[in-house]
């Protein structure tokens, strides 16, 4: 058998530039797929597409990766925009949250990243923080922060101990989804990682990890497949 093949989803962008090229472009920062790579599987980008074909996508995949990215529109929570929330990206929001429903509804093994954490946390019902401090170092470069590991959870048992994430987010996990329970937290105590009891493999995580060393978050998906 093959590695498993795992979707990840992606940008969209105008203004994309490479060469002599300024286009629209569907993006993915490298770090994803060769997190997936190096974890054991094969990547595929999932760029924003009809989300009535979500299920279909789902089910020719071994397992699902939504990628960070751009402010959740609060719409899709109930909220009022915040001055401080980025620009919508409805495309991206339909599409990936037609992926996480679908993996969700078929049993397929899923982690969200940053973006994908909170998507995850909103598709079960839940709301956001439009916007907290400390968890941002400097525009366009990852911090360094410690997050905790619940005791019991699905995230303690793929990482037990404390241990430094690579960290860019401005906003986070106000009251959790229907079903969903908190696995980490910040010092001051944001919610860090999320999961859902009794799900195949569901798993959201608010850092990054495609920009550090670690594999184990990576790995666990693609052993769940």
């Amino acid at each position: 058998m093959g590695r498993p093949l795992i979707g990840v989803s992606t940008y969209l962008e105008s203004g994309a530039r490479w060469g002599v090229w300024e286009l629209e472009a569907a993006l993915l920062p490298a770090g994803y797929p060769r997190l997936v790579q190096r974890a054991g599987g094969l990547a595929v980008m999932l760029p924003p597409d009809d989300p009535a074909q979500a299920a279909a996508t789902v089910a020719r995949l071994d397992g699902v990766v939504v990628a960070g990215g751009p402010d959740v529109d609060p719409v899709r929570y109930g909220a009022e925009r915040s001055p401080r929330t980025g620009p919508a990206a409805p495309e991206r929001d339909a599409w990936e949250l037609a992926l996480i429903r679908a993996a969700l509804a078929s049993g397929t093994p899923l982690l969200g990243i940053c973006r994908g954490l909170q998507l995850l946390n909103v598709a079960l019902g839940g709301t956001l923080v439009q916007h907290i401090d400390g968890h941002v170092k400097d525009a366009g470069v990852f911090g360094h922060h410690e997050v905790t590991p619940v005791p019991g959870s699905l995230y303690a048992g793929v990482v037990p101990e404390v241990t430094a994430v690579p960290t860019y987010h401005h906003q986070a996990v106000e009251r959790l989804g229907d079903g969903l329970r908190a696995s980490a937290h910040a010092a001051d105590g944001t919610v860090e990682a999320i999961e859902l009891p009794g799900s195949s493999w569901v798993l959201g995580v608010q850092w990054h990890p495609e920009a550090g060393e670690d594999l184990r978050v990576m790995r666990a998906l693609i052993e769940a497949t």
